[in-house]
Order: C-alpha cells, then sequence, then structure tokens
C-alpha cells in the first residue's frame, strides 16, 4: 500500500515560498525592481516621445512645404502687380504729358487748328493770310460767296471765347484773267459773263485755351506791346 505524506509536501512548499518571501523582501531586490520598473517606463515614454515627434516633425515639413508653395504663388502675384502698376505708371506719366501739352499749346500752332475747324467745307473757299499780333488777329481769304464768309465768322464768333470782337470786311473781285478768259467763252466762242469772287478780311480778337481775356485798359496800364509779347504769325498761301 502506498502512503504519501500530505504534510510533508505542504511543509516543503511553504518552505519554498517563505525563500522567494524571503528573497523579495530584501532591500537588494528592491532596489533592483525599482530601477527595472523605473528604466521600463523611461524606455516606454522615450519611445513614445519619439514617435509623437515624428509625427510633428512630418506634419511640420507637409506645412513647410505648403508655405513654400503659397509663397511661390504670392511671388508670382507681386511680380505681376508690380509690372501692372509699372505699366499703369507709364501710361499715366504720358496721359500727363498729353494733358500738359495741350494745356500749354499756344501761339500758331492752336491758332491754325481752331480756324482749320471752323474752315467752311468749300472747295472753292480758301485762305491767302493769317496775321497774329498780340490778340489781334487778321484772316484774310477768298470765297465763292458771301453766305460761306457769314458762315465762317459765326462759327468763329460762337467758339466758347476763342474768337471776339469779330468783324467781317467782303469785297467784290474780278478773278484770275485766264480763269476769267475761261469762264467768258463757251463753246461758241462767245464772251460770257465775268466770274467773280468775294474777297473777304476778318478781324478779331483770339484768347487762348484757360486762359482769360486781357482788358483793353490793363493792356494801356501795362504799356506792353502786345506784337512784343505773343510775337507775330504770318501764314500766306
Amino acid at each position: 500500500m502506498i502512503r504519501i505524506n500530505l504534510l510533508d509536501s505542504v511543509t516543503d512548499r511553504s518552505g519554498g515560498m517563505a525563500a522567494v518571501e524571503a528573497r523579495v523582501s530584501s532591500p537588494r531586490t528592491k532596489m533592483l525592481l525599482v530601477g527595472l520598473s523605473v528604466a521600463g517606463l523611461l524606455v516606454l515614454g522615450m519611445g513614445l516621445d519619439w514617435v509623437s515627434s515624428l509625427a510633428r516633425l512630418s506634419a511640420a515639413k507637409t506645412e513647410l512645404k505648403s508655405q513654400q508653395e503659397i509663397a511661390k504663388q504670392m511671388a508670382a502675384i507681386n511680380k505681376e502687380q508690380a509690372e501692372l502698376e509699372k505699366k499703369t505708371k507709364d501710361v499715366q506719366t504720358r496721359i500727363d504729358a498729353i494733358k500738359r501739352l495741350r494745356s500749354s499749346q499756344k501761339g500758331p500752332v492752336a491758332v491754325l487748328s481752331s480756324i482749320n475747324e471752323r474752315l467752311p467745307r468749300l472747295s472753292d473757299f480758301y485762305l491767302t493770310s493769317i496775321e497774329q499780333k498780340g490778340e489781334e488777329l487778321t484772316v484774310m481769304g477768298n470765297s465763292p460767296n458771301e453766305a460761306a464768309v457769314t458762315s465762317f465768322g459765326r462759327s468763329l464768333e460762337f467758339s466758347s471765347g476763342l474768337f471776339t470782337n469779330v468783324n467781317i470786311e467782303t469785297q467784290r473781285k474780278a478773278m484770275d484773267e485766264v480763269a476769267a478768259d475761261r469762264g467768258r467763252r463757251g463753246a461758241d466762242g462767245e464772251e460770257g459773263p465775268k466770274p467773280e469772287t468775294v474777297t473777304f478780311t476778318i478781324r478779331c480778337k483770339y484768347t487762348p485755351p484757360g486762359q482769360p481775356a486781357q482788358q483793353p485798359a490793363q493792356q494801356q496800364a501795362s504799356g506792353a506791346d502786345p506784337a512784343a509779347k505773343d510775337g507775330a504769325l504770318v501764314a500766306k498761301n
């Protein structure tokens, strides 16, 4: 018959546990276990921090690349804007120069342009001379009839103050002998009516645009010679 001593087994096991507990309870073992635990936590914390740092680094690189792309686009836009502003400035400079040129346009060019705008559109209406002495302007020419001269004088008078004190003198004269001879002779050689032309002289006062008209009293008080101030313009056909 087999017999088992259970008391000895329990005693043996109790002894083994006691030995383990004795080892664990020793200060040296406790320090070792605490050190291992701390080391494990440090390693774990460092690993987590490294992983999170990698994630933040990747996000920062992506954001940097995006900002660089935006910076390139903004640089291109700024360059285009600068070029557009430069072109606009150049155009405005030219416009200002043209305005200054037109506003300061005086003398023969302005006078001739103003007169040319008001000439009747007739083939036989032409000017023979234009003479300017100061503000006094004398226009001479030939016209096929007196109505065209009257119309021309009226257009000068209603010129918003450019031409004032308009005085018209007309005189009928015979045309050139060659032209007259052609007009007098018909197809049968008979002498026809002698052709005539209307010679006119228009005297007026010219005031350049943007310049107020000078009063006669002021001219006498200043004692200045208008011809010496503005010079003389004479244009003959």
